[in-house]
């Protein structure tokens, strides 16, 4: 399990309802293995065919004429597939995300992505801080996660500060705690002296200068 595959991924949309039209503008995708950043991503802007409504276009700020010219979902599918293999993905509303991304593999007669495929960080959040602000902006609050950069949402922004996020819900810095517990034990091993037993009894000399140097004891303990 410690060296698990998991893909981070966000989309941006047109709106909120894939069966009303929307489609999907960007994704972004960040590798994880073993709860660790790989470096390794995939990013790309897509022409959604259709105007991009302003509400929209507010939270995420990609215009029509800036997606338009960028390419078609058809044209980066496999290179998309081939990035997230058959491994878990990890998504804030993974529902949201889940469902546009198999709408758009429908329109492009692919098979969908089963939904047990998805880690859902909301759910986990709101099972972590229940009544808590479980956005992905309150968590990199709550964390601590630098949000310095994201002005707007962005996909692979929001991907990678979710990956962050992703890693203290599952108990993140207790990792520090055990390995600093097991640096503990490793000093204690190194500390440990091995003492040799005697393998004797006295000798009568010995038993001799003891018996000397017990009578010259003035009023000994045990015999009280």
């Amino acid at each position: 399990m410690g060296s698990m595959r998991e893909i981070i991924f966000d989309t941006e949309t047109t709106g909120i309802f894939p069966g009303d039209g929307h489609r999907i503008v960007e994704i972004g995708a960040v590798e994880m293995i073993g709860k660790v950043c790989t470096g390794r991503t995939f990013h790309t802007y897509l022409d959604p065919c259709r105007p991009m409504p302003k509400d929209a276009q507010a939270v995420h700020g990609l215009s029509n004429a800036f997606l338009s010219g960028q390419p078609v979902f058809e044209m980066v599918i496999d290179e998309f597939l081939a990035f997230i293999g058959d491994d878990p993905l990890v998504a804030h509303n993974a529902v949201f995300d889940m469902e546009f991304v198999n709408w758009e593999l429908k329109r492009a007669n692919m098979p969908v992505i089963p939904h047990s495929r998805a880690i859902d960080t909301l759910e986990m959040a709101r099972r972590k801080h229940p009544g808590g602000k479980n956005t992905l902006d309150g968590l990199c609050s709550r964390y601590n996660v630098d949000l310095s950069a994201r002005t707007k949402h962005g996909a692979l922004l929001d991907a990678e500060l979710l990956a962050q996020v992703y890693v203290e819900l599952c108990g993140g810095r207790q990792i520090g705690f055990d390995l600093a517990s097991q640096a503990v034990v490793e000093v204690f091993e190194v500390e440990r002296v091995e003492f040799a037993v005697r393998s004797h009894v006295a000798t009568p000399e010995e038993r001799q200068r003891h018996d000397a140097f017990v009578s010259g004891l003035k009023d000994p303990l045990w015999l009280h």
